[in-house]
């Protein structure tokens, strides 16, 4: 089972604060950054597919996590202190973290995964996907610079930064998705728009502790689903890497229609088809246009039935009765996705926001029915070898 307290760690970073020595137009957290990192990794990644590079994808997706956690812990260290540190005992630093994440991760699919972060952030080879990940760390820092930029331009220092996060990008220019997005051609709209879904805040209407995003919420849905999927034994790398890009773009047209609150999604009747349709639409006609042609099957195919268990076959998506892709068709050709299991990440995340703002002291009544009804929902219930029943239970607030 993935354990609680890897859950909690994850969700921690909704609480990490970024530019806290800046005047900023919005909190920026540690979670939202390293949501809007991911997807520029996929941007990049397949940018260079097109350019006839091979990309390990679930290596990216490693490395995504690791670094994710990694900063969780050393998140106390100002950027320019934690880079000079780290070039001066990175080593003694990494260790220090690995010890602290241990716990946490080791019992997820018997070490595996922890041994994959460690493996990254240890390994001094800079690999392609290493740099993919730099760069998408850079470019998400810039996006987050210039509205800091723009609200106080006259800063003591602030142009020494912004010189120093274009350098950084500049390095990177060998990357052919990082000259397009830096030259603000399409696919610099397609980053700024993603990265406006940190403005959208889930359960809008309800008073949170910690508030969290659309952008951030897809982060922690991805590597929640990525475990369950390893859990699973899903044997097949494009299974488990659909697990993880399936959750991270599963609410991606909500930068067009904004998030919708659930109760009017589950008993307005005949909204969440229209909702559907609606997003579907959009999709065509303002966020794919930003994309190669190429990429749309996919992004259709993370969007469109995105809870649904289904494979590709003779190039048509075909949706199974099964709540996890049968052994014979975790195969690479068939393209599986287990629909099932991002749906169930997706509500655990809803309860774990529920039950950290409750433990906060911030009792609003859709939080309390939240952290009341999705462990009912859950109750008993499995998927493959994953306890889904036994991780809600824990996971429920019982003050």
């Amino acid at each position: 089972m993935i354990p609680a307290e890897f859950v909690t760690l994850l969700f921690s970073a909704a609480s990490i604060e970024r530019w806290n020595d800046h005047p900023r137009p919005m909190p920026f957290t540690e979670l939202d950054k390293q949501a809007h990192k991911a997807i520029i990794a996929w941007v990049l990644a397949r940018a260079e597919e097109d350019a006839g590079k091979s990309i390990d994808w679930e290596a990216l997706i490693g490395g995504t996590i690791a670094e994710c956690l990694h900063r969780i812990v050393l998140t106390d260290l100002k950027p320019p202190i934690f880079h000079r540190l780290m070039a001066e005992k990175g080593q003694e630093l990494t260790e220090w973290a690995l010890e602290r994440l241990a716990p946490a991760v080791t019992p997820i699919v018997d070490g595996a995964l922890f041994a994959a972060i460690r493996t990254h952030l240890t390994a001094p080879a800079p690999t392609l996907e290493r740099r993919i990940l730099k760069a998408a760390h850079y470019l998400a820092t810039q996006w987050e610079f210039r509205l800091i930029y723009h609200t106080a331009p006259f800063l003591y220092g602030i142009d020494a930064t912004r010189a120093a996060i274009e350098g950084e990008i500049e390095a990177h220019y060998d990357l052919i998705g990082v000259q397009k997005i830096a030259l603000g051609k399409r696919l610099f709209g397609f980053v700024d728009l993603v990265g406006q879904l940190r403005f959208q805040q889930r359960w809008a209407q309800t008073p949170r502790l910690p508030k969290t995003s659309v952008l951030g919420h897809l982060l922690f849905v991805a590597i929640l689903s990525y475990c369950g999927a390893r859990e699973l034994g899903a044997k097949s790398v494009r299974r488990r890497c659909n697990a993880f890009y399936g959750a991270l773009f599963h609410d991606l047209p909500e930068v067009l229609t904004r998030d919708v609150i659930s109760p009017i999604k589950r008993e307005a009747p005949g909204v969440e088809a229209l909702l559907k349709a609606e997003e579907r639409r959009l999709m065509a006609e303002v966020l794919l246009p930003l994309l190669p042609d190429n990429w749309h099957a996919q992004l259709r195919a993370y969007t469109e039935t995105e809870f649904a268990c289904r494979v590709r076959e003779h190039g048509e998506w075909r949706i199974l009765a099964d709540e996890t892709v049968p052994e014979a068709l975790d195969r690479d050709a068939c393209d599986p996705i287990d629909g099932p299991l991002i749906k169930a990440m997706d509500e655990l995340a809803a309860l774990t926001e529920a039950a950290q703002s409750l433990a906060h002291g911030v009792r609003a009544p859709a939080l309390v029915e939240a952290n009341r009804r999705l462990p009912e929902k859950y109750h008993g219930k499995r998927l493959g070898a994953l306890d889904l029943g036994a991780l809600f239970a824990v996971l429920r607030f019982e003050g």
